[in-house]
C-alpha cells in the first residue's frame, strides 16, 4: 500500500497515521523525520539542506525530492509500502512525486485526506492545554479537575506558541494557499478518499479502516 496522508493542522493526522501504521504496517515517512535523519547521519542531503536551514532559508523543494527519492529507495518500504506524512505539502512537490514514482513505474494508490470545519479546528488547537509531565488536556473537551492544574502531577498547564489563536490562523491560511490545492491535484487523478475528522477518533480511525482495506 502506497499513499499519503492529507489534512490541516489539528485535524488529528499523527492520532490517525499511527493507527494506519499499527494496523497496515506500512512505512510512515514525514519530512521531519527525513530531515532529522540525514541531518543526524550528516549525509550529503543532510549538509546540503543544513547550508540552507543555517542561513534560515527554506529546503528547496529539489533538494526535498531527493530526500524522499532516497527514503522511498530503502529496504522497509520496499517491503511494506509507505505512507507520507506532510510530503507534498504544493503542487510542485507532488508534480515532483508524481514524475519519480513515474520513473520508478510507480504510483501513488491514495491520497487520504482528513476533513475538518476551520471553526472547530480552532477550537480544538486553541484550547490545549498541555503539562512538562507530557498530560494533555483541553479546555472544554478535557479540562483538568482544577483550572490550569495537571491532575497528575499538580503542575502548571501552559499552551505552546503555535496553539495560539493569531497561529493557528496563520497556519490555516499558509495550509489554504499552499497544500488545499492538493485535494484537487488527487480528486482530478481519481485516487483521494475523504474521511471526515470530526467524528469521535474512533468513528474516524474505523472510517479509514474501511477506506483503506480496498488497498491491501
Amino acid at each position: 500500500m502506497k499513499l499519503i496522508i492529507l489534512g490541516p493542522p489539528g485535524a488529528g493526522k499523527g492520532t490517525q497515521a499511527e493507527k494506519i501504521v499499527e494496523k497496515y504496517n506500512v512505512v510512515h515517512i514525514s519530512t521531519g523525520d527525513i530531515f532529522r535523519a540525514n541531518l543526524k547521519g550528516n549525509t550529503p542531503l543532510g549538509i546540503k539542506a543544513k547550508e540552507y536551514m543555517d542561513k534560515g532559508l527554506l529546503v528547496p523543494d529539489d533538494l526535498t525530492v531527493e530526500m524522499v527519492k532516497d527514503r522511498l529507495a530503502q529496504d522497509d518500504v520496499k517491503a511494506n509500502g509507505y505512507m507520507l506524512d506532510g510530503f507534498p505539502r504544493t503542487l510542485a512537490q507532488a508534480g515532483a512525486l508524481d514524475q519519480m514514482l513515474s520513473e520508478q513505474s510507480d504510483k501513488l494508490d491514495c491520497a487520504l485526506a482528513i476533513t475538518v470545519d476551520y471553526k472547530l479546528l480552532t477550537e480544538r488547537i486553541v484550547g490545549r492545554r498541555l503539562c512538562k509531565c507530557g498530560a494533555s488536556y483541553h479546555v472544554s473537551f478535557n479540562p483538568p479537575a482544577k483550572e490550569g492544574i495537571c491532575d497528575k502531577c499538580g503542575a502548571e498547564l501552559y499552551q505552546r506558541d503555535d496553539d495560539k489563536e493569531e497561529t493557528v490562523v496563520t497556519r490555516l491560511e499558509e495550509y489554504d494557499e499552499k497544500t488545499l490545492p492538493l485535494i484537487n491535484y488527487y480528486k482530478d487523478k481519481g485516487i483521494l478518499r475523504e474521511v471526515n475528522g470530526q467524528k469521535d477518533i474512533a468513528e474516524v480511525t474505523a472510517d479509514i479502516y474501511a477506506v483503506l482495506d480496498d488497498y491491501r
